[in-house]
């Protein structure tokens, strides 16, 4: 074999190495270039055959796999008798390693560097400056990279320690609480809750990505906190990593500040789990797309679990890159609903068990009419209401509940309509809201009809010839009836009259 050993020579391959990267970065980007193309750097040519050295073996696959046919191809039109193009990793040779015999060294300007172990390769004026100052002789550049990277198993296992620690340091926000067996399942949440069962009991990849969106409050953190404990109870040597879109950006800015970022990319790259929450937070954030964007494909082309979670689906994430909502829409999409009543009643059942709190059902059934947008808020006012009974020693009513969440209750405050009552009063008595304007008479339906048309007078200001006519037309002496037939009954059944208390206390809050 004949090497390149003219110092001339040498350089011109250089220049041609130059012109190639240049061409790189123009035709695959700014990110992709100085992620992956830039610390690429010659390191020795012989018989046609030019080899081109990379920090780490993860960065050599990467490169091999995404951009070695392209760097041959564009070599090959610069240098015709450039027939085939290597990519080999930077070895670092052991301290206690004999040394082979040296050559005589050249003069100053053409000493051949050693490769830079494990880290970015020298920028060619570093080279230069190097070469001007006495060096000793080291062996020469094609001898170099012909031979095996040798691998310090020492600082390899040492460094295989440190990702580990780093590993459990990103997943240490996980929630004991947040389990399968505390997530409260309905019609809403279902299709949710299945796929993220089904993601955490398989020791296999079934949906690639596992994408949750849905509104604040609805469960997705909970059925990732679940995944998480899931698998780590299943399999504890499998490397579950979950944290914030926000979180993930954070570390990218901060191995960017410490010039850690290939550290960052393996530690990434090496888990079997990886579950990005509220990924909406990096809308608009270019340069942490571009390396999830990259972190995504390194885990999907080894086959490796990837959950995400929106407050949108993929294709209504504003500020994403395209490539990116189109790779998060691949898999598994799953939307978690606005809760029903029904669901946000077992969700507070459940919480007072958790609380070992004795509530009144009429309480729950309060608070579960009363808060329906957010099981987070739902949560969290029952927790003020117990709280409240056990610091000031007062039994939970609903006139304390009312009391202790007044503020939040007011929040949500606004002009109350006969519809809203009808709406109400159809939903709680089991009915549709078409009943109430119905000609139907059955008891089943005639009852709750009454209910509402007392509730109107008493809650609204219309008259009752307009409260008749929002009740299917009818006259106003049939809301006369309605209202002192209530009346009768609620002074002759308690429980009646609760419930029409209940109802009032909802509609007046």
């Amino acid at each position: 074999m004949t090497s390149v050993s003219d110092p001339a020579d040498f350089a011109e391959y250089e220049a041609q190495w130059a012109r190639v990267r240049d061409s790189l970065r123009t035709e695959f980007g700014d990110a992709a270039f100085y992620s992956w193309l830039k610390p690429l750097a010659l390191a020795s040519v012989a018989d046609g055959r030019v080899t081109i050295q990379v920090p780490t073996r993860f960065m050599r696959d990467w490169v091999v796999s995404h951009y070695a046919d392209r760097i041959r191809v564009l070599w090959s039109w610069e240098n015709p008798a450039v027939r085939r193009v290597d990519i080999a990793v930077a070895g670092v040779k052991p301290a206690a390693a004999e040394a082979p015999a040296q050559p005589a060294p050249r003069p100053a300007e053409v000493v051949d560097l050693p490769p830079v172990p494990m880290a970015v390769p020298m920028p060619m004026a570093s080279r230069s400056a190097v070469a001007a100052a006495p060096v000793r002789a080291a062996a020469p550049r094609a001898a170099t990279a012909a031979a095996p990277a040798i691998v310090d198993a020492d600082a390899e296992a040492e460094a295989g320690s440190r990702a580990a620690e780093r590993i459990d340091q990103w997943s240490a926000g996980l929630d004991p609480r947040f389990t399968f067996d505390n997530f409260v399942c309905g019609k809403p949440n279902e299709l949710a809750h299945a796929a993220a069962l089904r993601v955490a009991e398989s020791e296999t990849v079934q949906f690639n990505p596992l994408f949750l969106y849905g509104g604040v409050g609805l469960g997705k953190t909970h059925l990732m906190h679940a995944i998480a404990w899931h698998i780590r109870g299943r399999n504890p040597r499998r490397k579950v990593v979950y944290m914030s879109a926000e979180k993930f950006m954070y570390e990218f800015i901060r191995a960017l500040r410490y010039k850690d970022t290939m550290a960052f990319k393996e530690q990434f790259r090496s888990v079997d789990v990886l579950m990005i929450d509220d990924v909406q937070f990096i809308s608009g954030k270019d340069s942490t797309q571009e390396e999830f964007f990259h972190t995504f494909n390194a885990l999907v082309d080894q086959n490796r679990q990837i959950v995400v979670s929106g407050d949108r689906s993929p294709s209504d994430l504003d500020g994403m890159e395209e490539r990116l909502r189109s790779r998060l829409g691949w898999g598994m999409v799953a939307d978690i609903h606005p809760t029903t009543y029904e669901l946000r009643l077992g969700i507070l059942q459940q919480k007072a068990d958790q609380l070992g709190a004795v509530v009144p059902v009429k309480v729950l059934e309060f608070l579960a009419h009363k808060i329906a947008s957010n099981v987070r808020e739902l949560e969290g006012a029952l927790n003020r209401v117990v709280a409240h009974a056990t610091l000031v020693g007062r039994a939970i009513t609903l006139e304390t509940t009312q009391e202790v969440l007044q503020d939040l209750l007011r929040a949500n405050e606004r002009r109350l309509t006969i519809e809203d009552i009808q709406k109400r009063v159809a939903e709680h008595f089991n009915i549709r809201v078409s009943d109430m304007h119905s000609a139907r008479r059955s008891r089943a339906i005639a009852r709750p009809r009454q209910v509402a048309m007392y509730l109107a007078k008493q809650l609204t200001q219309s008259s009752l010839p307009e409260i008749g006519r929002k009740f299917g037309g009818r006259d106003h002496t049939t809301v006369m009836h309605a209202v002192k037939k209530v009346e009768e009954l609620a002074g002759q059944d308690a429980g009646f009259s609760d419930d029409i208390e209940l109802l009032r206390r909802m509609l007046e809050s």
